[in-house]
């Protein structure tokens, strides 16, 4: 089995400081800053400026957007220190191009999705993250979907999203072999609050070998 080295990790929705740091310190690679306002872990422009302002070096700092208004993402990165982003909507591959950055698009899975002739919509992104389908719902739902779904030998990297937790991650990674994956409500001591003893038993799970 053809298994990363190193399973990468973004953990998604902070919304302060002290848990950006925390997450930091755990070995995540990457953070995700929400700026959708129906989100309850939606940060506004100032407290993303404060956390992306203290994080260290090589940890990603990801902006998630849902069919934004291309004048407040760019509002956005005028203020805030963002290395990549992410769009949850339904933003077209033109939307996405435009801001000068690498984005990664997210695909809310379901049995008929057809992941081949998005890869081919998408091929500008520099990844495809891939997120359980609830009507109505663009992310963050806490719901596994069928990991059979996930093709092997991808075109573009797959960043696995969709009720991950401690219990279940090195199962997840097993299954679907991603190069990434993505974890918000599964960390969480309440809603945009990270739980530090959950953060850690994810990422021990994330970075225990291979049997």
């Amino acid at each position: 089995m053809s298994v990363n080295i190193r399973t990468r990790v973004k953990i998604c929705g902070l919304t302060t400081v002290e848990n950006a740091l925390m997450v930091a310190n755990s070995g995540a690679d990457a953070i995700g800053l929400v700026f959708y306002e129906p989100s309850p872990r939606y940060v506004e422009i100032e407290q993303a400026c404060s956390i992306a302002k203290t994080l260290p070096a090589f940890v990603t700092k990801t902006a998630l957007f849902v069919n934004p208004e291309i004048d407040y993402v760019k509002a956005v990165l005028e203020r805030v220190q963002i290395d990549l982003l992410q769009f949850h909507g339904d933003e077209t591959p033109e939307f996405c191009e435009q801001f000068g950055l690498p984005y990664i698009k997210a695909i809310r899975m379901q049995k008929s999705t057809d992941l081949a002739q998005l890869a081919e919509q998408y091929a500008s992104s520099c990844g495809i993250l891939l997120d359980a389908y609830k009507a109505g719902v663009p992310g963050g739902t806490g719901e596994q979907f069928n990991w059979d779904w996930v093709p092997k030998n991808f075109s573009k990297p797959i960043i696995l999203a969709g009720g991950l937790t401690a219990e279940n991650i090195s199962q997840a990674i097993m299954a679907t072999e991603p190069w990434a994956v993505d974890v918000s409500g599964g960390v969480e001591a309440s809603k945009g609050v990270k739980s530090e003893e959950k953060v850690t038993l994810f990422m021990q799970q994330v970075m225990r070998p291979i049997e």
